[in-house]
């Protein structure tokens, strides 16, 4: 299934189930609950975030070539870190460089593979890891590096918890729809121009090891959110940085889920 979040023509916010021409077959009840079709189609008025996060857990450095552009070494155990839920943006929403930011310019992308966790997770084994995902959805990590960098103690979290710092969507696509998380291909494009493309394959740590690792350390709340790593491609790193301004669009798309576009305008001060 392809489950949305969306406000109908009442302005309500709804949960249903992808369908063409922009409308979406009604479904009752919760996602981390029981879910039913409510057997009645309606339009889709404005696409949401699939998903009001109890949590975001990011990790970082888990594509084996972005850890080697970033010149880290391969870590051996999960880099974590938390974005706030309040920095979740919607599709076609737009990413806002704060001002802070903006002189100079350090706002940067990151297309993730994000897993939505569907009931409480406690200490879970690689082998049942999986059966606790309600579905799979598309992430932007985007990041003020100089913030990350300098204004958190070497802490990520400030630097990546701006608001709209994380555009999710445009579904939740479930696990029947997606047997192997480790064999998806992603691709991030800044105004049509590709900059980065791979597969989850080059992940060092699986889906499934990130969420027995994280539960052995805290139990996942349903509508946590994982953030799986970025990878390489990333603009901090190029020749010369290439960061985020004031009229630019991003495009990311992962096989089997669909695409998370944005764009992006300075904050209004």
């Amino acid at each position: 299934m392809q489950i949305i979040r969306f406000l109908d023509s009442t302005n309500r916010k709804r949960y249903g189930l992808a369908r063409p021409n922009g409308t979406a077959e009604l479904l009752k009840g919760s996602p981390f609950g029981r879910l039913a079709t409510a057997q009645k189609r309606t339009k889709v008025v404005k696409l949401l975030a699939p998903v009001e996060p109890a949590a975001i857990i990011g990790i970082g450095l888990n594509y084996r070539d972005h850890a080697r552009e970033i010149g880290a070494g391969i870590p051996r155990k999960p880099v974590v870190f938390m974005k706030n839920p309040s920095c979740v943006t919607n599709p076609d929403d737009p990413i806002v460089i704060p001002a802070s930011c903006v002189d100079p310019l350090q706002v940067d992308y990151e297309v993730e593979l994000a897993v939505v966790i569907r009931s409480l997770t406690r200490r879970v084994t690689v082998e049942t890891a999986l059966d606790h995902v309600l579905g799979y959805t598309i992430a932007n990590d985007v990041t003020a590096r100089t913030w990350q960098k300098n204004a958190g103690g070497k802490q990520w979290t400030v630097g990546k918890s701006f608001d709209t710092f994380c555009p999710l969507g445009p579904a939740i696509v479930t696990p029947d729809e997606i047997k192997d998380p480790q064999n998806l291909q992603l691709k991030c494009c800044l105004n049509g121009r590709l900059k980065q493309y791979d597969n989850t394959s080059d992940m060092i740590f699986s889906v499934a090891e990130l969420i027995t690792y994280l539960s052995e350390i805290m139990t996942l709340l349903p509508g946590t959110v994982i953030l799986t790593g970025t990878p390489s491609g990333v603009g901090c790193v190029r020749k010369p940085p290439v960061f985020l301004k004031a009229g630019d669009r991003l495009d990311l798309t992962i096989h089997a889920i669909g695409a998370l576009s944005n764009p992006v305008v300075n904050e209004e001060v």
